[in-house]
């Protein structure tokens, strides 16, 4: 059975050696992270960054310890005027030092050619460190859908440029699980599980997935079908911010707990 992770966002500023105690109680390898705290931080927990080399020091020993890794580093862009190669390089040495397997990167830029060539360069940039790249495709920016990460993925042409696949975007952005059956599996390099409902209950498709997700299975989207299109090897993160939840008290452990035993019934099932 595939293994899980927690992604950054489900937990909402969790410091990191919290986090990654709470993916290691929760039976999941595997955490993304950001190099910057999340600022909806509904718990009040105390400020952090990782580019502080002391607080970096203290999640590599926590993950040392808890038998946890980075799967995924969060909050890299390709944007209009900016070289993505400069803007990533300080990113990505600290990405490195934290042992991260590959970088997720998402786009601003509108023009399908410039996408090309920025992403290229972040990935040959990202190799340089010994880390891969995904893109993530999500409906309200620019790279918004699953046909056009392909085609930009295609085009780069790299075997360390993948894409992501986050069930909430595939759904949302008219995508089935035949579209994602005909996709190489080789190209796909990371996958985010969550459910929503197939229509949106928020004027914001961004706040949406930012903060109010589903427990897999309590959606619309059908999970089942997307998860036996996918590779059948890897790991799948869960990225299941619960917000209203966290508002009303319920914690970080008892909101992922539901998911991850949710997520594992999935798994079972396509076993």
């Amino acid at each position: 059975m595939r293994s899980l992770g927690i992604e950054y966002i489900s937990v909402f500023g969790m410091p990191p050696v919290l986090y990654v105690q709470l993916a290691r109680d929760l039976g999941c390898p595997y955490v993304s992270t950001a190099l910057k705290q999340m600022s909806f931080n509904p718990h009040g927990y105390p400020g952090y960054s990782l580019r502080d080399r002391a607080t970096r020091a203290e999640m590599m020993a926590a993950m040392r310890d808890c038998g946890v890794s980075i799967s995924v580093g969060e909050g890299f862009l390709v944007q209009p005027g900016v070289e993505a190669r400069q803007a990533a390089a300080a990113d990505l040495e600290l990405m490195a030092e934290l042992g991260a397997k590959r970088i997720n990167a998402v786009s601003f830029e509108p023009d399908f050619e410039r996408n090309v060539d920025q992403f290229a360069k972040l990935a040959e940039t990202a190799s340089s460190f010994g880390i891969g790249t995904v893109v993530e495709f999500v409906p309200c920016f620019a790279v918004a859908d699953l046909p056009t990460a392909h085609r930009i993925v295609r085009a780069v042409g790299r075997d360390d440029f993948r894409l992501l696949i986050d069930t909430m975007h595939v759904g949302r952005s008219g995508a089935t699980a035949a579209d994602l059956s005909a996709i190489d599996p080789a190209l796909i390099g990371h996958v985010q599980l969550c459910d929503a409902p197939l229509k949106p209950r928020m004027p914001s498709y961004l706040e949406e997935a930012m903060y109010e997700r589903q427990v897999p299975g309590e959606g619309e989207l059908p999970l089942l079908d997307m998860l036996a299109a996918l590779p059948r090897e890897g790991m799948i993160g869960l990225e299941v911010p619960l917000r209203s939840q966290a508002e009303a008290g319920i914690g970080p452990r008892e909101r992922l707990g539901r998911c991850v035993a949710a997520a594992t019934d999935l798994l079972a099932r396509l076993e």
